[in-house]
């Protein structure tokens, strides 16, 4: 569910990006999102692949086969939560017909992060590959005002003016933020460079109001950066029996995608939380573990609990859930309009 990273150590090596490069403009107007000028529809995952047993490093060594799952489930777009360093990665994305949502940290230990400033170096250096649909900066930082000073203004204005020094380097890619629910009145007078709202959403089954209620504050393109069920039961409730409840999930999967996709005068897609499941997320990495935690998470369907290595739509050794299946249906469908 909610990856936080904030001290991250990226093994690449910083690389001139020429491999794949071409004349690619992603813009935003009348409140939604286009790429060269042609109407696009987030049909996402959130992708952070950590093997079992490796701790908490991400690793790329299954990427073949995660971009051919996600290519048959008709997927166009992977948000990750911290940048990819390699070329080779990202052409090979590309290549799959996949864009990636960029996303940068707060504290990266200096590394491609917002406090050090040195994610501009990032975005200098990748800004003309094809792979590139947006710069994210930050995840759902607004529930963590600890984090900077018990003073959440300060992440706004840092956010703000990171987003101002991307519009300065990069004119072609607009700046996002995954913001932990609905942005407040706060958010949205202290960021205004930010160009379209992502939005961490876990109501229930159900994402629809938050749409009405952004319609109300903005006229930006929003989408939902991340939302969906895991596939665990703590209790038995709603009629799903407790324990592993691949059914569950997929239920919750289909009526949340339902709604963004009867809502797209408003929101431009989502990036469904998320392929694999995190077996690094609480416990032994050798194993899945029952349990973890993440704030603001009562609305997790249908026990309200997120137990946070059972979340991918594929398991840890890519086999498909249920709701992979159910992703597949709405997605393709859509392609196919």
């Amino acid at each position: 569910m909610r990856t936080y990273i904030t001290l991250l150590v990226l093994s690449f090596t910083l690389v001139s990006c020429k491999s794949t490069s071409q004349n690619m403009t992603v813009s935003v107007k009348d409140s939604h999102i286009y790429v060269n000028d042609s109407l696009y529809t987030i049909k996402g995952i959130c992708y952070h692949p950590v093997p079992k047993g490796s701790g908490n490093n991400r690793s790329f060594k299954t990427l073949t086969q995660d971009l051919a799952l996600m290519t048959e489930a008709g997927i166009n777009t992977i948000r990750v939560y911290a940048p990819i360093d390699d070329v080779k990665v990202l052409d090979e994305i590309h290549q799959a017909g996949i864009k990636v949502i960029m996303g940068f940290g707060y504290n990266q230990g200096g590394h491609y992060d917002i406090e050090s400033g040195t994610f501009i170096d990032y975005v200098n250096t990748y800004k003309n590959h094809s792979a590139i649909l947006m710069w994210e900066l930050g995840n759902e930082y607004n529930y963590h005002p600890e984090w900077f000073g018990d003073d959440i203004k300060n992440w706004y204005k840092a956010m703000n003016d990171a987003a101002d020094v991307i519009h300065a380097n990069d004119p072609n890619h607009p700046t996002t933020t995954a913001h932990g629910d609905l942005p407040d009145a706060l958010a949205l007078e202290m960021s205004p460079n930010i160009d379209v709202w992502g939005m961490n959403v876990y109501r229930w089954d159900n994402p629809e109001p938050i749409f009405k209620l952004w319609n109300t504050v903005s006229s930006k393109p929003m989408y939902l950066s991340e939302t969906g069920g895991d596939s665990y039961m703590s209790i038995e409730k709603a009629g799903y029996k407790q324990g592993e409840n691949q059914k569950a999930q997929a239920d919750a999967a289909k009526h949340i995608l339902n709604k963004v996709f009867e809502n797209t005068d408003i929101c431009s897609g989502v990036t469904l939380f998320s392929f694999t499941d995190g077996w690094w997320k609480a416990g032994n990495n050798d194993t899945q573990d029952i349990g973890g935690y993440a704030p603001n998470s009562t609305g997790i369907p249908y026990d309200g609990a997120p137990n946070e290595e059972y979340w991918g739509i594929v398991d840890i050794d890519r086999n498909k859930k249920q709701v992979f299946n159910v992703l597949k249906e709405k997605y393709q469908s859509l392609n196919k309009n």
